[in-house]
């Protein structure tokens, strides 16, 4: 054995195989492109990085996982227009600030091309690849009338905020973005 094999050993060995790994709990609650983004960039950089994460999606944020063919949803008139106003889908994602009619949310998504930003549905679906766990909020879906099927595929069962207290109550890092 080498003395690079025995310092390969010597670290093994100082693993602890049984324990837990750290856990990352976010919220998004903002279909703003300038918020989903960063949750999608935390929570992919955390699974790479070896953390199990959990996103709980609430409210308008809930929007993002909307799959983006889906375009009006509800059951009255009044979550029809919300439905009509915030388009859902990780496609359709507008600036919350200097959003300037749709040039600002061009100009950003052109410069993050130009330096191989991951799109926030790029990044969407690279998070599920990592095992990243995306929940719908059940209050948000009966008080938007949405239902299962307006989603994407791939997400975990619909939790409340119960569930989520719990995730984060277990959580090593939780972040409300």
């Amino acid at each position: 054995m080498t003395d690079l094999d025995i310092d390969a050993q010597a670290d093994l060995d100082d693993v602890d195989v049984d324990e837990e790994p750290k856990r990352m709990v976010l919220v998004c609650w903002s279909s703003d492109l300038d918020r989903v983004w960063p949750v999608m960039i935390l929570a992919t950089t955390g699974a790479a990085s070896g953390l199990e994460v959990d996103i709980f999606f609430t409210f308008w944020g809930l929007r993002a996982l909307q799959k983006p063919d889906k375009r009006i949803t509800g059951s009255n008139w009044k979550q029809r227009g919300e439905s009509f106003m915030d388009k859902g889908g990780a496609e359709n994602l507008k600036l919350g600030k200097m959003h300037m009619g749709g040039m600002g949310t061009g100009m950003i998504k052109s410069l993050a091309k130009e330096h191989g930003v991951a799109s926030p549905a790029e990044l969407m679906e690279m998070a599920m690849e990592l095992g990243v766990r995306l929940h719908p909020c059940q209050m948000t879906m009966d008080l938007y009338g949405l239902k299962e099927e307006d989603f994407i595929d791939g997400l975990e069962p619909v939790c409340g905020a119960a569930n989520f207290i719990d995730m984060a109550a277990n959580a090593d890092i939780q972040m409300f973005i």
